[in-house]
């Protein structure tokens, strides 16, 4: 892996994905990189190769518009979330839905796999965050997390632990073993969450137009970065793979790079024609893909 210097950063257009009709709300890669989804106002889930730019499957089943996608390591299983309040959990072969996990009581807003693919996670405008066993026929949750003032709108997991961001200021942290909470305030709403790949940095976006680092263990915060515009609009921010820099989009169009350490604009460009609302870095490359309310996915390299 590059320690990344600026000119190994993907600020050159690969390819558009094109095929969602209006906002494109999430794009993500899988485990490995090599395919990626996205999901949308038009209500569908897509599948594609980013890197020949080719549409693979199209899912379909959601009532409202899809607001997340997650794929299980094994690319064998995904799931979704959205407008309609429900959790969908799909075969991704066949694109049938194995089941639909009905419990929040208004738009969710995120959604993760655990790590053994065997527990959905989802995060909600009903302020809580819920839990969702793949494997039980039951359609009730396992575990409800309702200490949220506001929506929960992130979620992020590790091996012992669920960590969400919320409308109301906080990323909280929950140890599932211990059933212990801790909650950092921001003091600012904050609109998506991700973890450092080492696993020691919560990366939090919040609606004041910046994105906060904070230390996983101390919850202090270790830098900010600026420069961008988020107000109203829900937008992902991640480090890229060798954690040298933090990338997020503006609602102008524009895709930020930033070094991590001392927090300056290392690159920024054009990406879109409106508001950025998703960003994935691949797990190996010097690539990413960046999705918009424009309607497109755009896949970037260096």
């Amino acid at each position: 892996m590059s320690g990344g210097g600026v000119s190994d950063l993907p600020n050159k257009e690969a390819s558009v994905l094109k095929g969602h009709e209006g906002a494109v709300l999430a794009a993500r890669f899988n485990a490995d990189g090599s395919y990626c989804l996205s999901c949308g106002k038009d209500r569908t889930i897509r599948l594609w190769n980013p890197h020949r730019g080719i549409l693979i499957k199209t899912y379909k089943s959601h009532g409202r518009e899809v607001r997340d996608v997650h794929c299980t390591p094994d690319n064998s299983k995904l799931t979704s979330c959205g407008g309609d309040r429900q959790v969908f959990y799909w075969d991704v072969a066949t694109g049938r839905v194995i089941r639909k996990f009905r419990g929040h009581d208004s738009e969710v807003n995120a959604v993760k796999f655990n790590e053994y693919s065997s527990v959905v996670v989802s995060a909600g405008y009903d302020r809580s965050v819920r839990s969702w066993d793949c494997r039980s026929h039951s359609t009730e949750p396992i575990q409800i997390i309702d200490s949220f003032l506001d929506s929960v709108m992130s979620v992020c997991l590790t091996k012992t632990e669920i960590i969400a961001g919320s409308v109301d200021g906080t990323v909280r942290t929950f140890d599932i073993r211990m059933g212990r909470e801790l909650s950092d305030d921001l003091g600012q709403p904050v609109n998506c969450i991700s973890l450092s790949n080492d696993g020691n940095c919560v990366l939090a976006s919040c609606l004041d137009s910046t994105l906060r680092l904070m230390d996983r263990t101390t919850g202090e915060l270790l830098q900010e970065y600026k420069g961008h515009t988020c107000k109203s609009f829900k937008m992902d921010c991640c480090l890229t793979n060798s954690d040298a820099h933090v990338t997020g989009g503006s609602e102008d169009g524009f895709i930020f790079f930033w070094d991590l350490v001392d927090g300056s604009i290392v690159s920024s460009f054009r990406a879109h024609s409106s508001v950025v609302t998703s960003v994935s870095y691949h797990p190996k490359d010097n690539c990413m893909i960046t999705a918009s309310v424009d309607g497109s996915v755009r896949v970037w390299k260096a």
